[in-house]
């Protein structure tokens, strides 16, 4: 349990929290599920309860292989061993206990993502950052993730509901997809904020542009942010 303590992984133990994560996914019977982490597979079999089918997929091959094993005899289920955010397949819906170091990742490769909503836990401190509403307090990951997705928070979860126990509290979130955006003006994003004690005529200038703009990213609202991050890529 050590190794995958440090790699982010907190395995959710309580029945009555994986049921309502499903049951807030709302899932019908033609909806393809798309499950990144299957771990101890206590969110699997409930997800393939109403689904069309079931994608669960993890890096680590014991889980994996136990999965595999374990869940054999369900017919709408694909256990699969990989990274998931290499995974090409189309699904409509998301389920995932994230890995607490993988959460920014996740959130940058689902708003890339074609799929129509999710169920997500997340790190408290994590959560915090994607419905910031004060600019002081917005990242880079802020902007994207509200552009992305209408974000609404769904249930506090205790870190004794997990093994090992994590540090801290983790948070459930709804998320509904409302906008794709590319992996260029993600990484422009990211980039600017890499900069954002410098005014925006001066972020201009690390892209080798011109603008006459001299607020900062605080002075903005996120819809501006995303305006200047694809005034940046045209060439």
């Amino acid at each position: 349990m050590i190794k995958r303590k440090r790699l982010g992984q907190h395995f959710l133990t309580s029945n009555s929290i994986a049921k309502s994560i499903v049951s807030e996914a709302k899932i019908g019977k033609n909806d393809v599920v798309f499950e990144l982490g299957t771990g101890l597979g206590i969110l699997t079999p409930l997800l393939c309860e109403n689904a069309k089918k079931v994608i669960s997929i993890d890096t680590d091959k014991e889980l994996y292989e136990k999965a595999k094993s374990h869940f054999s005899k369900i017919d709408n289920l694909s256990i699969e061993l990989g990274d998931g955010f290499k995974k090409q397949g189309v699904f409509s819906i998301f389920v995932s206990n994230l890995p607490y170091s993988k959460s920014k990742e996740a959130i940058e490769w689902l708003a890339n993502t074609p799929f129509s909503h999710g169920v997500i836990m997340v790190q408290k401190e994590f959560a915090e950052k994607l419905l910031a509403k004060s600019p002081k307090n917005r990242r880079s990951i802020s902007i994207i993730a509200n552009h992305a997705f209408e974000i609404e928070k769904f249930l506090d979860v205790g870190k004794k509901n997990f093994s090992p126990a994590p540090k801290v509290d983790s948070v459930v979130l709804k998320i509904i997809k409302k906008n794709t955006l590319q992996k260029d003006l993600i990484h422009v994003i990211n980039k600017m904020f890499s900069y954002r004690r410098k005014t925006i005529q001066n972020i201009f200038k690390q892209f080798g542009k011109e603008t006459i703009i001299e607020k900062r990213l605080d002075d903005l609202s996120g819809d501006e942010i995303i305006d200047l991050a694809k005034e940046i890529l045209k060439r």
